[in-house]
């Protein structure tokens, strides 16, 4: 039995979600549209008077201000409506919906009782629309079906409670006498992503033990085997054009960190996030992620748990630490693609992007943490496979760094309960995708709920705090099979799968172990703590239950009702993975430097290059972050006068009665990979490193994140680019002396189609963490007084390749930037001298786009105008033309704003570095580039450039 409540605005208020809808129609070319009108509906299951029903509705779920309400008893009766088509979208059974746990509980709070609860979408669109377009506008825009029901009336919705039936039974595999073929086929068909290799390594072993394994054995080992955990194509022997490399992460990024030596890093590559020193007091910890093919599914959902997911990270590193800020950067297909030309399978890049960006903003935000830092990418061969990358900082106090899981411990999880959501997430992650993905893998999205996570942070903080648990760490790829099995790795485990909470009844012990639900966490808990922290979690409201312990005979012991379903060495389990062994090569691709003719004026091209997606203002993502929250943002994305100019980094204070700060900052560029992986790469250390140093920042504490996104490196030609960018890494880091402190990579990241496979451009994200020991001596970007002088730091030249201003014109050219790590070291350190000296006003570092686009953004940013002259700029060799000078965008460069009475300061600390004196800010609001033959090339008005900065991603 079930009833219904039906709540939606008043007629004379506009429908916001409504003009949403239509937009998207319109966006698509799907229809015109009139009118569409949306309604929240909740369905009730169990006996529930009218009076009932009012109360919910009333006390509840309606505004009677905005909203009206009707309330049915029976939800099969669909009144029809000659005005309207109607859709009605719910979450498909066993897909997590927080509004419905939320809802539950407020009718606890009320004294009124339910068997369930769940909620839908009504959409009613006027009448005008083509009948045969409202299912197409169903699938296109209103629904993901691969998490949701749609019912077009006069269909009537069919809900019922989520309801499974998997009576247990112990399932073994025969694995022992099966050939090459089977064994393939029971990899394929269980979605395990093992390699024949592997498969025969687990029968070998399974062999040596005379016996068959069981399925969750089987499912364990993949999970811990799967690239996503263990990183296999880094950690295993590649040939590279004839040299051996035995361990690439560690020949090269590791090394990098072991060679430096940092006093200052606490813990590296081997918690969920690196750990550095912050002040007597506090370390800060941090670690972006990967969450690719979830949001390839459903974008909403993946980038969801994205950022759950590595917020948990930052909770289970040492005994937990407290986020204090999120950064996100993500990578699109070109959101003006034309719907035909979306591959079979893959959704549209714009309703990619806009998921990405709600699910991201909704979990942050909810959670209380600003998200202060990122970046957005676009490039048509993202198209089939976004890549998301999610990051959290977080502060913890010094004597809380280290863990350790004890024989004898409980193991205790903490959080959200489990259900299917999320099964075979990390075998999923570790495979490529193709049109069938969507269908075959749904079931490895999850969705999140961030008022479960943000209760479990504030109670795991007390438990530490009051000494209650010797190890933490959170379910994340892999579930409780990960986790557990990471936590018992040296001590080994017993586990009762039935005392595990569920979300609801039917789960096989195989699906409760390994499902990958949100907002769980497992601790390690001594035995006389046990009361004490189960009393504290349910204080809490937070579930805390004990579901097995860790022993001391380094065995892997899962029961289900009694019956032993699993028994695993650990020292198989972490150890028996053979060795990939790779073939690499890498080859340059030969391009050519186009012959562009040359211009007498370059301020259409100035506006064009505003305009490009990769530059254009992402204003309308940034707002709808909270980036104020907990209150200690110094700098924050956007700046100037009316804050909206593109910050280069952020800084904020994770203890605010202290002066000391934190800044975080980016650096990519796929194009640059095109031509050359190792400069891509370093460009991108560079990149990041000189966002710092324009803040107010310096080299002397920065740590370094990498998180490489590649193809399938199964093909030698995309496995040497990898090695190339590594091979960056190192160099590069331990020239600049920055160290590395964790990183991520996610492979494979490719989508199949029946014509051809479409590949990702070698992505490598650098962020980098640095300590700024007074944030009074922060630099923002915007131009602050006429009359300041404006500096070019930083030499120019003839570096075009893979440039956003060689995009526009159609070329991608040769000359990629190259970095020259001795004089851009000494470049940075003399910079951030001068601004420790309080004597730079402003500081923007020249990235895509060049010096014009460094230029109009410092100009429209500080609503003033600027007058600068090429020829005072130092060029490197001979450089004639004025469009190198202007759209070059050769690493380690600085636009600094100086006083006039600082000058003969500025330049006598600069005296060893390159530096040119362009020009001055204005009082008029006009950017005036005077070219090297000293006529004027471009002239063109703040206002006009910022707009055309502005309307591309003004939706």
């Amino acid at each position: 039995m079930h009833s219904r409540i039906e709540v939606f605005l008043k007629d004379e208020y506009a429908d916001p979600l409504g003009k949403n809808v239509i937009s998207e129609i319109e966006t698509f070319g799907l229809a015109k549209v009139k009118s569409v009108r949306v309604r929240q509906v909740y369905i009730f299951f169990g006996k529930l008077t009218e009076n009932e029903l009012d109360t919910i509705a009333k006390k509840l779920l309606a505004d009677s201000v905005t909203q009206h309400y009707l309330c049915t008893s029976d939800s099969s009766r669909q009144t029809p409506h000659e005005h309207f088509h109607i859709i009605e979208v719910s979450r498909k059974p066993g897909v997590m919906d927080p509004v419905e746990q939320s809802v539950i509980k407020a009718l606890r709070d009320i004294n009124i009782s339910v068997d369930g609860v769940k909620t839908a979408h009504k959409y009613m669109i006027d009448a005008s629309v083509p009948a045969e377009a409202i299912p197409v506008i169903a699938a296109k825009v209103l629904a993901n079906t691969n998490i949701e029901d749609v019912f077009i009336y006069p269909e009537i919705p069919k809900y019922r409670q989520t309801v499974f039936s998997a009576p247990f039974k112990k399932k073994t595999i025969s694995l022992i006498n099966a050939q090459d073929v089977q064994l393939e086929k029971i990899s394929a068909e269980g979605q395990l992503s093992l390699n024949i290799h592997e498969m025969r390594a687990i029968q070998q072993h399974y062999t040596t033990l005379r016996r068959e394994p069981t399925d969750i054995e089987l499912e364990t080992i993949a999970q811990t085997w799967s690239e996503h955990c263990v990183h296999k194509t880094m950690k295993g022997r590649i040939n590279f054009n004839g040299k051996i490399i035995d361990n690439l992460l560690k020949n090269t990024v590791m090394k990098a960190t072991e060679e430096l030596n940092a006093p200052w890093c606490v813990s590296v590559f081997k918690d969920n996030a690196g750990i550095i020193e912050f002040d007597e007091e506090y370390n800060v910890c941090f670690k972006v992620e990967t969450h690719n093919h979830p949001s390839a599914i459903e974008p909403y959902g993946g980038a969801n748990t994205g950022i759950g997911g590595v917020i948990r990270d930052i909770m289970g590193t040492g005994l937990g630490a407290k986020p204090i800020l999120n950064t996100d950067v993500f990578c699109f297909g070109m959101p003006d693609t034309p719907p035909e030309k979306i591959p079979k399978g893959a959704l549209h890049p714009k309703k990619v992007f806009k998921g990405v960006v709600a699910g991201v903003r909704d979990y942050g935000n909810r959670m209380g943490i600003p998200t202060v830092n990122g970046a957005i990418y676009f490039d048509e061969r993202y198209i089939g496979n976004p890549i998301v990358f999610c990051g959290t900082a977080g502060i913890i106090p010094k004597n809380m760094c280290q863990k350790e899981s004890r024989p004898d411990d409980l193991i205790v999880v903490v959080g959200g309960r489990t259900g299917r959501d999320g099964i075979h997430g990390a075998t999923f992650s570790s495979a490529e995708l193709n049109e069938q993905s969507e269908h075959m893998s749904g079931g490895a999205v999850q969705i999140g709920n961030a008022i479960t996570e943000k209760m479990t942070l504030d109670t795991l903080l007390q438990a530490r705090d009051r000494g209650l648990y010797n190890c933490i760490t959170d379910c994340g790829a892999g579930g409780l099979s990960s986790a557990v099995g990471e936590m018992g790795q040296y001590t080994g485990a017993c586990v009762y799968l039935e005392k595990v909470p569920l979300k609801y009844e039917g789960l096989s012990y195989a699906e409760i172990w390994i499902s990958e639900s949100q907002e769980r966490m497992v601790l390690s808990v001594p035995k006389e703590k046990e009361m004490e922290i189960i009393t504290l979690f349910n204080a809490e409201n937070v579930e805390a239950t004990v579901i097995g312990h860790f022993t001391g005979d380094n065995m892997l012991r899962l029961y289900y009702q009694s019956e032993m379903v699993g028994e695993l060495e650990m020292d198989f389990l972490h150890n028996g993975l053979p060795r990939l062994e790779r073939e690499a090569i890498w080859n340059a691709p030969g391009f050519e430097e186009p012959s562009l003719p040359e211009k007498e004026n370059y301020g259409t091209d100035l506006k064009k290059l505003l305009s490009e997606w990769n530059i254009c203002s992402k204003e309308w993502v940034i707002r709808q972050y909270d980036h104020e929250v907990q209150g200690g943002s110094v700098l924050k994305p956007l700046q100037g006068v009316q804050n909206d100019g593109p910050g280069d980094a952020s800084i904020i204070k994770p203890v605010l009665w202290r002066n000391k700060g934190i800044i975080v900052s980016n650096g990519m560029n796929p194009r640059y990979g095109d031509i050359d992986p190792y400069h891509m790469a370093a460009s991108a250390i560079d990149e990041a490193l000189r966002q710092i140093i324009s803040v107010g920042g310096n080299l002397k504490r920065v740590a370094l994140l990498d998180n490489f996104c590649w193809g399938n490196t199964n093909k030698p030609d995309r496995l040497g680019s990898l090695v190339m960018a590594a091979q960056a890494c190192y160099d590069i880091a331990v020239a600049y002396g920055t160290p590395f402190i964790s990183g991520k990579d996610s492979l494979n990241n490719e989508f199949i189609t029946e014509t051809e496979t479409i590949v990702i451009p070698p992505t490598l994200l650098i962020s980098a963490i640095s300590v700024l020991d007074d944030v009074r001596n922060a630099v923002s970007m915007n131009a602050k007084e006429p009359g300041n002088l404006i500096y070019l730091v930083g030499v120019t030249r003839n570096e075009l390749g893979g440039s956003h201003y060689y995009y526009i014109h159609g070329h991608k050219g040769k000359n990629v930037p190259v970095v020259n790590a001795f004089s851009g070291k000494k470049t940075m350190n003399t910079l951030s001298i001068a601004t420790a000296h309080g004597i730079v006003r402003s500081c923007h570092d020249c990235s895509e786009g060049g010096l014009a686009v460094a230029a109009a953004e410092m100009a429209f940013a500080g609503g003033c105008g600027m007058e600068l002259n090429l020829s005072q700029a130092v060029v490197e060799g001979e450089i004639t033309r004025n469009d190198t000078i202007l759209f070059s965008e050769t690493n380690t460069r600085f636009l600094v704003e100086v006083k006039p009475e600082h000058k003969i300061e500025f330049e006598a600390v600069m005296k060893d570095v390159p530096h040119g004196l362009l020009g001055k800010v204005r009082q008029e609001p006009c950017l005036k580039i005077i070219g090297l033959n000293n006529i004027t090339i471009i002239e063109e008005d703040i206002y006009a450039l910022k707009e055309a900065w502005q309307s591309p991603l003004r939706w």
